[in-house]
């Protein structure tokens, strides 16, 4: 696989585990075509982008579990969003069809603005171009992201999903205190539909035995991604990981920071942790 293919999966030598981690927003692939339409510069384009969270991941086959990214970055085709979440405000031909508040923010599949805000292109783009950029990059990436953790079901009886992203410092000014303490990690289940609760307990103390300040589903409880994917009473749970990339990076420079190993390797326990979670039953298998 390359920087081209619509995924990279990065596969364990050995299976041990019925964790499966995706990222779907560090793609960094930025067409030539989009910076030739965009309004937008590099820096601006990748206001959107979860910059480096793939590498803050990257410890995953290590531990035994497959970690599948995305190579087209968010402001090009947002993989956390439904196929057919189409913006009339950017999209030639589209009807508005009932109230979507991702879609009428601007923040379809095919995005019209950045997270910040500022418009993406100049005009508006072809239904075809849409639909050629979710034949290619959304499903082919979906359909490896539902094989996978078929095959961890199948394996193991069943499977974790673990949706990876960051989040800019400043969203979370206004989120709920934490004893007191601003949330380093959010985690989203979408209030316990897409995970069975002591999966969700189980990924929680993870987080929190590595020093980390977590909350969860506010103020983010999980996307399109989770929506699809976790079904406890099938014996699929999701769980979106959101991280503060003020811990890691310089979020106007988009560069890592001096203490970016660090955390990559407090993360590292924390896989560690999260592909020894029994999925059944929430609770880590003895060694």
């Amino acid at each position: 696989m390359s920087e081209t293919d619509p995924f990279v999966l990065s596969e364990p030598a050995a299976l041990a585990s019925g964790a499966v981690f995706s990222s779907p927003h560090s793609g960094r692939n930025y067409p030539e075509e989009l910076l030739r339409r965009s309004r937008l510069g590099m820096p601006g384009l990748r206001a959107s982008e979860d910059v480096l969270v793939d590498e803050l991941f990257g410890d995953a086959p290590r531990f035994g579990a497959p970690l599948l990214r995305a190579t087209a970055p968010r402001a090009w085709l947002d993989l956390n969003r439904a196929p057919a979440e189409f913006d009339p405000a950017l999209i030639e031909g589209i009807r508005p069809q009932g109230l979507n508040q991702r879609v009428a923010a601007g923040l379809g599949v095919v995005p019209r603005v950045v997270s910040e805000g500022a418009e993406i292109y100049h005009g508006k783009i072809t239904l075809a171009e849409a639909e050629a950029r979710v034949a290619r990059i959304h499903v082919p990436y979906h359909q490896r992201l539902e094989a996978l953790l078929a095959r961890a079901r199948g394996r193991f009886g069943a499977a974790v999903l673990f949706d990876c992203h960051s989040m800019p410092t400043e969203a979370l000014r206004a989120a709920p205190r934490v004893h007191g303490r601003t949330p380093e990690i959010v985690l989203g289940d979408r209030f316990g539909a897409a995970s069975g609760r002591a999966v969700m307990a189980a990924t929680q103390a993870a987080f929190e035995r590595a020093g980390f300040v977590v909350a969860r589903n506010a103020p983010f409880a999980g996307g399109y991604i989770t929506q699809r994917y976790g079904r406890p009473a099938r014996g699929f749970h999701a769980v979106q990981i959101e991280i503060d990339r003020g811990l890691y990076l310089d979020q106007a420079r988009l560069e890592p920071l001096e203490g970016f190993d660090a955390i990559r390797q407090r993360l590292a326990g924390v896989i560690g942790d999260l592909v020894r979670i029994t999925p059944e039953l929430g609770a880590v298998a003895a060694e």
